[in-house]
């Protein structure tokens, strides 16, 4: 019932906070100069917070149009190659008139869309032909498509790896570096041609026994079972999805949120006083950002459930003991493919060291072909978004491609 009680709030909210962004519209236009201009300026500062508070299902556009290449201005048109009901590969296609290396950027399936990391593809673009898993929400997938769980989510980063074709690199940021590891993996052990040159991992949950946030000791308080329960739901029979269990992406973003409340509660009064004071700019910056992290999806119950029993609970990977469609994984398979783990100072969500277990767990692997590095400065979106994404951290992950190729 929490997903038809939400969904019945949200229906009830929308047409206040469609009003309130009307009539923010609206008084824009009064003269601020009036004497009355700076109350109405609160006022529609006010009525403008309110407006873009809520959450929304709908995936937003990438708005990637061109990227800068050298001393060029390159078009950029994003694409659906490869489809099944679960995901679309996207390419971001550009004509440079020469040949770059392929990228497979493996988004996380957790309450936000792929879009998320749209400043990590717009950086990635300069130097390589990029692709990314775009993973369909939940609530809009039927339930006679069947079941997505763990393996069907490591199965499609192969599939999409394998579209790519020999000579590839993959790049997985937060929760799904366990199952690009795991893929890559089982690729290399079974001589697949498409296994990556180069695999970077960046701020992810390969072993949270290692310095053990929040969300990692949340997931050891309760049994599996209470996750089911509690965190679970039916999709409303109104979406094409009706029936299918889902963990709802609502309950993601308050649970993120809440982690951050008094962060989120302040970023609010700055835009408002940014709408008041008419600072254009932070206030473009603040509802770019919002507008994204409001956007939520919700996640197959099966993959939430068993994400959280295998890597969170069980550790299964770290302790070899994770299971592939039944057969043992063993990242001592790699022996050819790059591996970079990245890593955040400040990171609230992945701790330190948790990302770079992999380069233990690949034993076989020559240490000319592992690298480490600690960001220093930054959380666990800064080490895929913004100016030390795109300074500091993204030309060490051009050298190793480079070096991969």
């Amino acid at each position: 019932m929490i997903y038809q009680m939400y969904q019945a709030q949200a229906d009830i909210m929308d047409p206040f906070r469609r009003l309130a962004r009307n009539s923010s519209t609206l008084l824009r236009s009064v003269t601020p100069g009036q004497p009355y201009g700076i109350a109405l300026r609160h006022v529609t500062a006010a009525l403008d917070v309110f407006g873009h508070s809520g959450a929304t299902h709908k995936r937003p556009d990438y708005a990637i149009d061109d990227v800068q290449i050298g001393n060029s201005i390159v078009k950029v048109e994003d694409e659906v190659v490869y489809a099944t009901p679960f995901a679309s590969l996207v390419h971001f296609k550009k004509d440079t008139g020469r040949k770059q290396p392929k990228v497979l950027l493996v988004a996380p399936l957790s309450g936000h869309f792929a879009t998320l990391l749209r400043n990590t593809v717009e950086v990635l673009l300069q130097d390589h032909d990029v692709y990314i898993t775009d993973w369909h929400n939940a609530r809009d997938i039927p339930v006679d498509a069947g079941r997505f769980g763990f393996d069907e989510y490591v199965e499609h980063v192969i599939k999409f790896l394998e579209y790519l074709g020999p000579r590839s690199h993959v790049v997985g940021v937060c929760q799904p570096t366990v199952a690009v590891l795991t893929a890559v993996s089982v690729m290399a052990e079974d001589s697949n041609p498409a296994t990556p040159r180069s695999m970077t991992l960046m701020a992810g949950p390969i072993d949270t026994r290692r310095n053990p946030t929040k969300v990692n000791i949340l997931a050891k308080t309760k049994p599996i079972s209470w996750f089911e329960q509690e965190m679970t739901d039916v999709v409303p029979w109104r979406y094409r999805g009706a029936g299918r269990r889902v963990y709802p992406g609502f309950m993601q973003l308050t649970a993120f949120v809440s982690m951050n409340l008094d962060k989120h509660i302040g970023a609010q009064i700055r835009q408002f006083r940014s709408l008041a004071a008419g600072d254009k700019e932070a206030a473009a910056r603040h509802r770019e950002f919002y507008d994204e992290y409001l956007a939520v999806m919700d996640l197959p119950a099966e993959f939430y459930l068993e994400t959280v029993q295998r890597i969170f609970m069980d550790h299964a990977l770290p302790k070899g003991e994770l299971r592939y469609k039944g057969r043992l994984v063993d990242p001592g398979a790699i022996k050819k493919t790059f591996v970079f783990t990245v890593e955040g100072e400040r990171d609230d969500i992945c701790g330190l060291g948790q990302t770079s277990a992999a380069l233990d767990l690949c034993k076989n692997l020559r240490p000319l072909l592992k690298r480490h590095h600690m960001q220093t400065g930054v959380g666990h979106y800064g080490v895929f978004s913004g100016k030390r994404w795109q300074n500091e951290i993204y030309p060490l992950v051009r050298e190793v491609i480079e070096f991969s190729v």
